[in-house]
């Protein structure tokens, strides 16, 4: 490993994980106390003697003991210090998992902690990859040798230098006692194995893209800024106030009506799918299946917007409409979207298309809007914009909301939804389970594969629903003849 003596500032790109990492890092400094840390010992590793030694079970009995909490957090907890590579497994290097048995790890030493704050650069990787490659004389995994080939291209510039430096490292290596050499050679492996995973492996060292301004840096602030801050403060304190006690109620109502729908709070049936990589939830909530499950249909309830904004929900919500014969708002709220949503260059044509249909004097699925929104709506369809409808659409929006959703929800077509609805049973796979759907993860489905099914499906309901010309049919009916 190249030695650092100077670290470039990089604050602001381990800055919101910071304080969670130094909790980590003071938990982990009090498991290694001599007194009432994780106990240790001396293990054979192949031929050679690692001292230091933790097991799986002992890091787990002492973060129970520690934490007095229950036995999954105590799992996911230990789990955590393994991702972030505080500790590293001594056998399989690669499953950064922490199990509650006699499987051997070992503390990490502090300069491979993240918060020293230096990034994994290619060459420094590319140095350690040329020396393991001497090492082991070209015996590499399959995905380090792919990493190797590709830093030898992309680094051919220097590569000299890089195994120069790897041949010294390497050598200086050897001078060591053989247990020391094994305790650092274990240290670098597990800090490649967290800074670079092998491919299909979750980071946990994944960051978002740098800041391009730096939060630690004083802000100058200008006189013209001081004045629109001054104009802001100035309404804000005129501005109309909520009591607290209204706002709290509705945070609860809120929390009350959402909790069981909310990954974090409650489990997902069948089983999380970032948690499983099984993609059995995916699967029974793609966007049209055919029938939901119990907690989609539930969340339809919520309010109109749940419904409308689950696609799947809307398709149940036309079919009632279409029994009452009153699916005119609906259709003009849904153009009102892909006129807000769509295209540049097809705007002007289906505003044209939206007057039409909906808003000329006997047009086929004519709204009743009043006077006043019509005029603004008519009148702004002569320059038409995007948010053009948006007086007339929040008008339809709510004449549904107040009228036609509660009958809805009361109708037999959501009641025979709800019925049908599938309540999926919980998986529970096992480790070797879970390792094997983390092998066998395959890629999701393209949004814009997604999109174009939406559009045929789209066209294909449009074709449907047309009117029918008799006489082409008859024509096309004699020709045959």
């Amino acid at each position: 490993m190249t030695i650092r003596t100077a670290r470039p500032n990089r604050g602001q790109h381990f800055r919101p994980r910071t304080h969670c990492l130094k909790k980590l890092e003071s938990i982990v400094v009090e498991m290694q106390d001599t007194q009432g840390g994780v106990k240790g010992s001396e293990q054979k590793l192949n031929v050679s003697t690692i001292p230091h030694v933790i097991t799986g079970k002992d890091v787990i009995a002492w973060i129970t003991n520690k934490m007095k909490t229950t036995a999954e957090e105590v799992q996911a907890f230990g789990t955590m210090l393994v991702a972030y590579g505080y500790i590293y497994p001594l056998q399989n290097h690669k499953k950064l998992l922490l199990c509650n048995d006699t499987s051997l790890y070992r503390f990490q030493t502090p300069y491979f902690w993240p918060t020293q704050k230096w990034v994994a650069e290619d060459s420094d990787y590319a140095i350690y990859l040329a020396k393991r490659n001497i090492r082991k004389k070209g015996m590499l995994e399959p995905y380090e040798q792919a990493h190797y080939s590709h830093l030898h291209d992309w680094l051919n510039h220097k590569w000299d230098f890089i195994v120069m430096q790897a041949s010294e490292q390497y050598k200086a290596g050897k001078e060591r006692k053989k247990p020391d050499r094994v305790v650092f050679d274990c240290q670098e492996r597990a800090y490649w194995i967290v800074s670079r995973p092998p491919p299909r492996t979750h980071s946990a060292m994944d960051s978002g893209p740098d800041r391009l301004i730096d939060p630690n840096a004083e802000e100058k602030i200008s006189f013209d800024e001081y004045r629109r801050m001054n104009i802001f403060y100035q309404q804000a304190i005129m501005r109309s106030k909520v009591k607290s006690s209204v706002s709290l109620g509705a945070l609860t109502k809120y929390v009350t009506t959402y909790k069981n729908h909310d990954p974090f709070l409650a489990p997902c049936l069948p089983s999380n799918p970032w948690q499983t990589d099984h993609d059995a939830y995916w699967t029974c909530n793609t966007r049209r299946i055919d029938v939901p499950t119990k907690m989609r249909v539930e969340r339809w309830s919520f309010s109109l917007f749940e419904l409308l904004s689950d696609l799947r929900g809307r398709d149940d919500f036309k079919v009632f409409l279409k029994k009452e014969f009153s699916g005119e708002n609906l259709a003009f709220w849904e153009a009102a979207e892909e006129l807000k949503w769509g295209t540049a260059s097809s705007m002007s044509s289906k505003a044209e298309t939206i007057f039409k249909t909906f808003l000329a004097p006997g047009a086929p699925r004519w709204i009743n809007i009043d006077g006043r929104t019509m005029g603004l709506t008519v009148k702004g369809l002569d320059h038409p914009h995007r948010y053009v409808l948006e007086a007339a659409q929040t008008h339809v929006f709510l004449l549904m909301k107040k009228d036609t959703f509660f009958r809805y929800l009361k109708s037999p077509v959501y009641k025979d939804t709800q019925k049908n609805a599938l309540s999926p049973a919980p998986h529970n796979f096992s480790p070797a389970q879970l390792e094997q759907n983390a092998q066998n993860r395959s890629l999701g489905i393209h949004p814009i594969i997604l999109w174009q099914q939406e559009e045929e499906e789209k066209a294909k309901a449009a074709a449907a629903s047309a009117p029918v010309d008799v006489k082409a049919m008859m024509s096309k009916i004699d020709r045959k003849k």
